[in-house]
């Protein structure tokens, strides 16, 4: 089943979400040659004078990456919002993601983010004013947001028809508030009532960890699409299980452990690429640590490939690990289980 973004027929209903610090251009890129239909930016800020800077730079890479390009901008204000976009745009943006779904504090406590759903007439102005910059180039614009601030403002159904109004052509919605971070279990339905109260695509994010769940979430939804986030963090595969499982109603089987060795191997040295040797063996180690954490030896080996602080010497070490790992495996256990962030910071917009 495809899924129509403006001019753009995307590949499936399976997305990769936002994740900040962890969706970059490679990241992504590997989701999607694993089966994501479509992956948005990690959070690009709408401050002018951050966009020169190596962290903005990176965020906005996408050589080589298929399209459609789909950057998200986070901010306050509207005309510092359409700038961003059109900016963004100028260097190859095909779709614009605003984001009003962040619960991070850093980003909440400059009221932005899902702050902004606490100000209707500010998060309105400032989508008016991102559709209207970014209509004349034929760039379409989305927007991905949570419940609301609290159990008590639960106001997305509201601010989806006033979205749709001012000309939004997606919206995706996390099934918890603000206030709630990503603890406890998202709900889903919020996610059905804004479905049922809007014409435009709806995609449903929250607690998507296996492919009996996704299924699920689309039912008790009617939403068009899944986005998942904190479960492909060390299982980019999750995209392709899932496909299959909505396909046939079977699970596929888990990739071979010599498959995951190559898949994270040709991961770090497009990291390393991206990040340079010094800070690219320092945030690849959030990535392998996510990929062995539940597996045999997993813990032991992350703490020695912590203290490892050369390219190579990392990537021989991860090498040695999966070879051994394949001598007592052939394939990665089924259904690995997606781990709960320790903290908001090291992914601060995570998406589920």
């Amino acid at each position: 089943m495809t899924l129509q973004i403006g001019n753009h027929t995307l590949e499936n209903r399976l997305f990769v979400a936002p994740m900040a610090g962890v969706t970059d251009r490679p990241f992504r890129m590997l989701c999607r040659s694993l089966g994501a239909g479509y992956a948005v930016s990690e959070m690009v800020t709408s401050r002018k004078d951050l966009w020169n800077s190596l962290k903005t730079s990176r965020r906005a890479n996408h050589d080589g990456e298929p399209g459609p390009i789909a950057v998200q901008i986070a901010g306050t204000d509207a005309a510092m919002m359409a700038e961003a976009a059109v900016y963004n745009i100028e260097r190859g943006a095909q779709i614009i993601d605003i984001n009003m779904g962040c619960p991070a504090k850093k980003v909440c406590n400059k009221w932005a983010g899902s702050a902004l759903m606490r100000d209707e007439p500010l998060a309105l102005e400032i989508v008016s004013a991102v559709v209207d910059a970014a209509q004349p180039h034929g760039v379409p614009v989305t927007l991905k947001m949570r419940t609301g601030w609290s159990m008590e403002h639960r106001n997305a159904v509201k601010l989806a028809r006033d979205f749709e109004s001012a000309g939004v052509q997606m919206l995706t919605v996390h099934g918890r508030t603000r206030e709630q971070g990503y603890k406890g279990q998202a709900e889903y339905d919020t996610i059905a009532a804004v479905k049922a109260a809007v014409r435009v695509p709806v995609v449903a994010n929250g607690d998507v960890r296996s492919p009996e769940k996704a299924c699920e979430v689309l039912a008790a939804t009617g939403a068009d699409a899944v986005m998942i986030g904190r479960a492909a963090q060390g299982r980019p595969w999750i995209f392709r299980e899932i496909a299959h499982f909505l396909d046939t109603g079977t699970h596929r089987a888990p990739p071979l452990v010599a498959e995951v060795r190559r898949l994270l191997l040709d991961h770090l040295v497009e990291h390393y690429a991206l990040y340079g040797d010094y800070s690219g063996v320092r945030t690849a180690r959030k990535h392998i640590g996510w990929y062995v954490r539940a597996l045999p030896g997993g813990e032991e080996f992350r703490s020695r490939m912590n203290a490892i602080e050369d390219c190579e010497a990392q990537l021989r070490a991860v090498g040695e690990y999966f070879d051994g790992l394949a001598d007592q495996m052939d394939r990665i256990p089924q259904h690995q289980a997606a781990e709960e962030l320790s903290g908001e910071e090291e992914a601060a917009c995570a998406a589920d």
